[in-house]
């Protein structure tokens, strides 16, 4: 099971790659983080990926071959496509290092004496 850190580190990754921005989107959304539930996240960036998640399916599919995802992207600005991918960025950014909201630095207790007066 990958971590809410693993899963934005490859829907960054997907970005990064060359070709239509809203192709990278689709790509990033749908293989990294559409199963990402909120409560993974730290609190302070789950609204924002609340507003991602909703802005990307807002529009409801018309074609038989397409799913909410690639409507709303069809009728989505490259400009606001370039704006979520930025939201993407800066909610990585925000996730600790260990991917987790409960990463928590570990504590070193000496063990001796002589250690503890040392430091």
């Amino acid at each position: 099971m990958s971590t809410a850190r693993e899963k934005f580190q490859g829907a960054l990754l997907a970005l990064a790659r060359s070709g239509h921005i809203k192709d990278r989107l689709a790509e990033a959304y749908r293989n990294h983080l559409a199963d990402l539930a909120a409560e993974d996240l730290p609190e302070e960036i789950r609204a924002d990926f609340h507003t991602v998640s909703s802005t990307l399916t807002r529009e409801p599919p018309l074609l038989r071959s397409e799913d909410a995802l690639r409507a709303t992207l069809r009728k989505m600005s490259n400009d606001e496509a370039e704006s979520i991918a930025h939201m993407l960025v800066r909610m990585f950014a925000a996730l600790p290092p260990g991917g987790s909201r409960h990463t928590k630095t570990a504590q070193v207790i000496p063990l001796y004496l002589a250690e503890a007066r040392s430091s």
